[in-house]
C-alpha cells in the first residue's frame, strides 16, 4: 500500500478575492501552513505564482544554498511523492530566483533548471502528464522528462504544496501567492 502524506496543519487556505492563496512557510519550518491532503484527478495542473522578497534567503550552511525548495505539483501513480511525482522547484542563488522542473522517477530525485523568475511578477506554470512523460512549462519554456510509472486511474495523485528545503528550515517567513487555473 502506498505511503500517504501526513498533513502538518489542517486549516483552510487563506484566499484573496481572486482565489489566489497566500501560502506561508513560517520561519523554522519546512511545510507551508496550508498543506493538507487533496486528491486530484486531472493529468494537468496549471497555476500562476508570484514570489516576493521573502524568496531571497541565505542558508546557514553555504553548501546548502543550491538545495531546491518546492513550489507546487502532484504525486503520481498512487505512490509517495518521493517515489513518483512532478512539481516545480525553486531556490535563491547568485541574487536570482531559479525555477526547476523537479521530479521523482521510481524513487530517484531528478531536477533541471527551466529558467529564472523576477520577484513580485506573476508567472504561469504548467505540469502535464503526456503518455510516459511529464511536460513542465514555464515562461515560454518547456522541459520533458520521463515518468517512472504509467497509472492513469482517478485518485492516483495528491497535491504537493510549497515546502522549504532540502535539509535546512526556512530562515524567515516565506510567502508565495498561487492561483490555480482551471
Amino acid at each position: 500500500m502506498p505511503v500517504q502524506p501526513v498533513p502538518l496543519v489542517e486549516q483552510p487556505p487563506r484566499q484573496t478575492a481572486d482565489t489566489t492563496i497566500i501560502y506561508l512557510i513560517k520561519e523554522g519550518d519546512h511545510y507551508c501552513q496550508q498543506s493538507h491532503l487533496e486528491y486530484i484527478t486531472k493529468s494537468t495542473i496549471s497555476f500562476e505564482a508570484t514570489f516576493n522578497k521573502s524568496a531571497s534567503y541565505q542558508t546557514k550552511d553555504p553548501e546548502k544554498q543550491g538545495d531546491v525548495n518546492k513550489l507546487y505539483g502532484f504525486s503520481d501513480c498512487k505512490d509517495s511523492h518521493q517515489t513518483n511525482s512532478a512539481r516545480f522547484g525553486w531556490n535563491w542563488q547568485d541574487n536570482a530566483l531559479h525555477i526547476y522542473a523537479y521530479h521523482y522517477r521510481s524513487g530517484e530525485l531528478l531536477f533541471q533548471s527551466i529558467g529564472t523568475a523576477q520577484l513580485d511578477r506573476m508567472y504561469r506554470y504548467q505540469i502535464s502528464i503526456e503518455g510516459n512523460q511529464y511536460k513542465f512549462r514555464f515562461d515560454g519554456k518547456e522541459v520533458s522528462v520521463d515518468r517512472g510509472c504509467s497509472d492513469t486511474t482517478q485518485f492516483s495523485r495528491y497535491k504537493l504544496y510549497p515546502y522549504f528545503g532540502g535539509e535546512e528550515l526556512a530562515p524567515h517567513d516565506v510567502t508565495i501567492a498561487i492561483r490555480e487555473l482551471y
